[in-house]
Parts: structure tokens; sequence; C-alpha cells
């Protein structure tokens, strides 16, 4: 395995056997050596492939702008929550939370920390990554010293949703808003706190998470047995209610049509949230 290019003592670049750039990283992986040279392998500690030459040039931007420091934090966490969640994820997520590690470290340092407007929500909806987002700002503090707030945890998470559910940065803080706005629909039509505590909530929440990325991606279910649709709506008439709030909500704010077999669904957890059972 020969050296293409030498970005820093840590970082090279080869041209594997299909003719795709891929970035190698371990610490002295580099010292005093120079394109053609043979890799020692037992230093390689991480290969990116990144599946395109513009983020392949980013990340190597990236890795030549980046302490080293702050490179070993960033695989410390993906590490920590791959481990947490039983999930690989894509390299693409190394490139996205190294820049930001960096810059929110940077901000801190300057007196310009950024207030997370969508705290509140990450906290109740996604609460495994908030707990990792938390994990990292406390690794951060172990490491380097620095007590970055409570907000970049959940800046964190959003990054360790997005490689979850494989999105965007704007399509998560979307999916976030819409199960948000869907739990204040229920909250309300009920005139009832939630229990968050519950199993009913996770599997509502989930349920609602996977249903927004479909909806997001124009991904639509088609509609099941009509007949199954009537049967739940005449016999949960109060929870079929609430989600025709929801389904109007939605039409309106989205423009966005829910199936029966959406609507059923959306009963049936409704039903189940607000009868107080699990």
């Amino acid at each position: 395995m020969k050296i293409e290019k030498v970005l820093n003592n840590n970082v090279v670049t080869i041209i594997d056997e299909n003719g795709i750039e891929q970035v190698i990283m371990g610490r002295g992986i580099a010292f005093k050596k120079v394109s053609g040279d043979e890799i020692e392998e037992n230093k390689i500690e991480k290969i990116f492939k990144l599946d395109s030459k513009n983020a392949s040039e980013r990340f190597k931007s990236l890795l030549n702008e980046t302490p080293m420091e702050y490179v070993d934090i960033s695989r410390g966490i993906i590490k920590y929550a791959e481990k947490t969640l039983d999930k690989k994820f894509e390299d693409v997520i190394f490139l996205a939370l190294t820049d930001h590690i960096n810059f929110a470290i940077k901000r801190f340092k300057n007196g310009l920390p950024i207030k997370n407007e969508m705290l509140w929500e990450i906290k109740r909806i996604y609460r495994k990554e908030y707990s990792i987002g938390m994990w990292a700002i406390n690794y951060i503090k172990y490491k380097l010293g620095i007590d970055l707030p409570e907000d970049e945890a959940g800046f964190i998470a959003l990054h360790i949703i997005n490689a979850t559910l494989g999105e965007s940065m704007p399509n998560t803080m979307n999916i976030t808003k819409l199960i948000q706005d869907i739990l204040s629909i229920v909250k309300y039509h009920y005139k009832m706190d939630i229990d968050e505590e519950s199993l009913s909530f996770h599997r509502f929440t989930t349920h609602l998470k996977f249903f927004a990325q479909r909806m997001f991606s124009n991904k639509q279910e088609l509609s099941g047995d009509d007949s199954l649709y009537e049967v739940v709506k005449d016999k949960y008439e109060a929870s079929y209610l609430c989600v025709k709030k929801i389904r109007d909500y939605i039409k309106v704010t989205y423009d966005y049509e829910l199936t029966d077999e959406e609507m059923v669904y959306l009963i049936l957890h409704v039903q189940r949230l607000t009868s107080k059972k699990v």
C-alpha cells in the first residue's frame, strides 16, 4: 500500500485498486514519509472511503486545518455512539462531526456560543442521542479542559440523529419540528400531560420518526384495506378526531395527504398513548 499524498504527519491518501482515493489516518503514519513510500500498516487506525470527489476534498482540507486532538475526540464520540446505538455509521459523519467540533471550540474560545433553539425537543424526542451528546461534551472537557454548554450536546446529538436516519441536517430539523408539533396537537386535544417515560410514548415517537422521514423523503406508503380504517375510526372515535387534526395540520403545513393506512397507525398509537396503558 503506497502513499499517494502526505497531508500531515498523521494523514495520507492512497489510490485503491479501483482507482478511488482513500484517506488513511494513524498517529505518526506519515512521519518522514513522502509520496510513493510504503505505509506501515500497523500504524493504520482508520481508513475513510468517501463516495464523492467533493466530500474527499473537503475531508482532506478539514484534516489539514483541524488539530489532531479534535480529530481523535470526534473518532471517540463516533465509536461511543456506534456502541451505544448498536449501529455502524457511514464515514461521512466523521467529516460533519469533526468540522462541528472544530468550530464549536473556536466559537467557545472567542466567547461566541450558539443557542440551540431545538434543545428541549431533542431532549424529549431523541433521548439516547441526547445522552450521547452529553457524554461527548463531558469527554471534550476531560480531554481538553473545555466546558462546552449543554446546547452543544444537542448539536452533537443532531449529527448522531442524521447518521442514524441517513438524513441531511435540514431534514433532521424538519423531522424534529414535525414530531414536536404532533405531540403538541395530542396534548392540547386531550388537555392532558403526556407520560414521556412510558413505553407508549417511546413507541409513538419512534413511529413518528419513521413516518416523518418517509414524508420528507416523499416515500408515501400505499393505502391498505379501507375496511380496517373504518373499524379503527369507529372504535376509537376520540383518537380519530385527534388524528384528524394532525392530518389537517400536515395537509395545510406540508401539502402532504395522509393515507388511510397512515391514519390507522396514528390512531392506534394515540389511543395507546392516551389510555394510560403501556
